[in-house]
Protein backbone atom coordinates (compact mmCIF):
# COMPACT_ATOMS: atom_id res chain seq x y z
CA UNK A 1 0.00 0.00 0.00
CA UNK A 2 2.82 2.42 0.86
CA UNK A 3 4.53 1.68 -2.48
CA UNK A 4 1.34 2.64 -4.31
CA UNK A 5 1.15 6.04 -2.59
CA UNK A 6 4.87 6.63 -2.96
CA UNK A 7 4.58 5.90 -6.69
CA UNK A 8 1.65 8.31 -7.06
CA UNK A 9 3.68 11.00 -5.29
CA UNK A 10 6.90 10.51 -7.25
CA UNK A 11 5.44 10.47 -10.77
CA UNK A 12 4.24 14.13 -10.66
CA UNK A 13 7.57 15.19 -9.17
CA UNK A 14 9.43 13.58 -12.05
CA UNK A 15 7.46 15.50 -14.66
CA UNK A 16 7.52 18.85 -12.86
CA UNK A 17 11.23 18.66 -12.13
CA UNK A 18 11.94 18.80 -15.86
CA UNK A 19 9.76 21.80 -16.61
CA UNK A 20 10.30 24.19 -13.72
CA UNK A 21 13.35 25.92 -12.35
CA UNK A 22 11.52 27.05 -9.24
CA UNK A 23 8.75 25.69 -7.06
CA UNK A 24 5.77 25.42 -9.45
CA UNK A 25 3.12 26.95 -7.22
CA UNK A 26 -0.13 27.40 -9.08
CA UNK A 27 -1.68 30.14 -6.94
CA UNK A 28 0.96 31.37 -4.53
CA UNK A 29 0.04 33.98 -2.02
CA UNK A 30 1.96 37.08 -3.06
CA UNK A 31 3.20 37.53 0.52
CA UNK A 32 5.09 34.22 0.22
CA UNK A 33 7.27 35.58 -2.58
CA UNK A 34 10.41 36.78 -0.87
CA UNK A 35 12.31 38.50 -3.69
CA UNK A 36 12.08 40.03 -7.14
CA UNK A 37 14.10 37.04 -8.41
CA UNK A 38 11.45 34.61 -7.18
CA UNK A 39 8.71 36.69 -8.78
CA UNK A 40 10.66 36.95 -12.04
CA UNK A 41 11.14 33.15 -12.09
CA UNK A 42 7.44 32.61 -11.42
CA UNK A 43 6.56 34.97 -14.29
CA UNK A 44 9.10 33.30 -16.57
CA UNK A 45 7.55 29.92 -15.83
CA UNK A 46 4.23 31.35 -17.00
CA UNK A 47 5.90 32.81 -20.07
CA UNK A 48 7.32 29.43 -21.07
CA UNK A 49 3.85 27.89 -20.73
CA UNK A 50 2.51 30.48 -23.20
CA UNK A 51 5.56 31.24 -25.38
CA UNK A 52 4.59 31.59 -29.03
CA UNK A 53 0.81 31.49 -28.50
CA UNK A 54 -0.55 33.63 -31.33
CA UNK A 55 -2.19 37.01 -30.92
CA UNK A 56 -5.96 37.13 -31.34
CA UNK A 57 -7.94 40.27 -30.60
CA UNK A 58 -10.41 39.40 -27.82
CA UNK A 59 -8.78 35.97 -27.43
CA UNK A 60 -8.38 34.44 -23.99
CA UNK A 61 -6.90 30.97 -24.54
CA UNK A 62 -3.91 29.15 -26.01
CA UNK A 63 -5.73 29.18 -29.35
CA UNK A 64 -5.11 32.93 -29.38
CA UNK A 65 -4.87 35.71 -26.80
CA UNK A 66 -4.56 39.48 -26.73
CA UNK A 67 -2.25 41.53 -24.53
CA UNK A 68 -4.68 42.49 -21.78
CA UNK A 69 -6.12 38.95 -21.49
CA UNK A 70 -2.58 37.56 -21.15
CA UNK A 71 -1.82 40.05 -18.38
CA UNK A 72 -5.09 39.30 -16.59
CA UNK A 73 -4.55 35.54 -16.90
CA UNK A 74 -0.96 35.82 -15.62
CA UNK A 75 -2.02 37.80 -12.58
CA UNK A 76 -4.87 35.49 -11.59
CA UNK A 77 -3.17 32.13 -12.27
CA UNK A 78 0.32 32.90 -11.00
CA UNK A 79 -0.24 35.62 -8.41
CA UNK A 80 -3.86 35.04 -7.38
CA UNK A 81 -4.54 38.74 -8.02
CA UNK A 82 -7.61 39.90 -9.93
CA UNK A 83 -7.17 42.79 -12.33
CA UNK A 84 -9.50 44.20 -15.01
CA UNK A 85 -9.75 42.62 -18.48
CA UNK A 86 -8.98 45.62 -20.69
CA UNK A 87 -5.81 47.65 -21.11
CA UNK A 88 -7.78 50.82 -20.43
CA UNK A 89 -8.88 49.65 -16.98
CA UNK A 90 -5.58 47.91 -16.24
CA UNK A 91 -3.81 51.24 -16.77
CA UNK A 92 -5.86 52.69 -13.90
CA UNK A 93 -4.94 50.01 -11.33
CA UNK A 94 -2.13 50.44 -8.82
CA UNK A 95 0.26 53.34 -8.59
CA UNK A 96 2.52 54.93 -11.16
CA UNK A 97 6.28 54.34 -10.85
CA UNK A 98 9.24 55.72 -12.77
CA UNK A 99 10.80 53.47 -15.41
CA UNK A 100 14.06 53.43 -13.47
CA UNK A 101 12.20 51.99 -10.44
CA UNK A 102 10.42 49.20 -12.37
CA UNK A 103 10.22 45.86 -10.58
CA UNK A 104 9.14 42.38 -11.54
CA UNK A 105 5.37 42.21 -11.90
CA UNK A 106 4.85 45.88 -12.76
CA UNK A 107 2.57 46.59 -15.70
CA UNK A 108 4.25 48.36 -18.63
CA UNK A 109 2.00 50.43 -20.91
CA UNK A 110 2.47 51.82 -24.40
CA UNK A 111 0.46 54.24 -26.53
CA UNK A 112 0.54 52.52 -29.91
CA UNK A 113 -1.96 54.74 -31.73
CA UNK A 114 -4.35 57.61 -31.21
CA UNK A 115 -6.73 55.48 -29.14
CA UNK A 116 -4.88 52.17 -28.86
CA UNK A 117 -2.81 50.92 -25.95
CA UNK A 118 -0.58 47.91 -25.30
CA UNK A 119 0.41 46.26 -22.00
CA UNK A 120 3.09 43.88 -20.80
CA UNK A 121 4.53 42.64 -17.49
CA UNK A 122 7.98 43.81 -16.44
CA UNK A 123 10.43 40.99 -15.66
CA UNK A 124 13.89 42.37 -14.96
CA UNK A 125 16.77 44.28 -16.56
CA UNK A 126 14.57 46.23 -18.99
CA UNK A 127 12.75 43.13 -20.25
CA UNK A 128 9.00 42.51 -20.28
CA UNK A 129 6.67 39.80 -21.52
CA UNK A 130 3.66 40.58 -23.69
CA UNK A 131 1.68 39.46 -26.73
CA UNK A 132 2.97 40.76 -30.04
CA UNK A 133 0.54 40.91 -32.97
CA UNK A 134 3.21 39.39 -35.23
CA UNK A 135 5.05 36.96 -32.91
CA UNK A 136 2.53 36.06 -30.20
CA UNK A 137 3.67 35.73 -26.57
CA UNK A 138 7.27 36.95 -26.41
CA UNK A 139 9.79 38.80 -24.27
CA UNK A 140 10.94 42.21 -25.50
CA UNK A 141 13.19 45.01 -24.31
CA UNK A 142 12.11 48.47 -23.26
CA UNK A 143 15.22 49.63 -25.16
CA UNK A 144 13.72 48.43 -28.45
CA UNK A 145 13.26 51.44 -30.74
CA UNK A 146 9.52 50.79 -31.14
CA UNK A 147 8.88 50.45 -27.41
CA UNK A 148 11.05 53.46 -26.56
CA UNK A 149 9.00 55.57 -28.96
CA UNK A 150 5.63 54.36 -27.66
CA UNK A 151 6.37 54.00 -23.94
CA UNK A 152 3.62 55.50 -21.80
CA UNK A 153 3.91 54.48 -18.15
CA UNK A 154 4.48 51.76 -15.57
CA UNK A 155 1.91 50.84 -12.93
CA UNK A 156 2.72 48.88 -9.77
CA UNK A 157 -0.21 46.63 -8.91
CA UNK A 158 1.51 44.31 -6.45
CA UNK A 159 1.98 45.64 -2.96
CA UNK A 160 5.54 45.79 -1.74
CA UNK A 161 6.62 43.58 1.16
Amino acid sequence: MLKKYLFLFLIPLFFTACSYTTNPLVNPNIENIQSDDELTNLLLNHYYEWKGVKYKYGGNSKKGIDCSAFIQKTYITKLNVKIPRTTYYQSRVGKSVAKINAKAGDLVFFKTGKNSRHVGIYLDDGKFMHVSKKKGVIISSLDNIYFKKHFWKIQRVLEEN
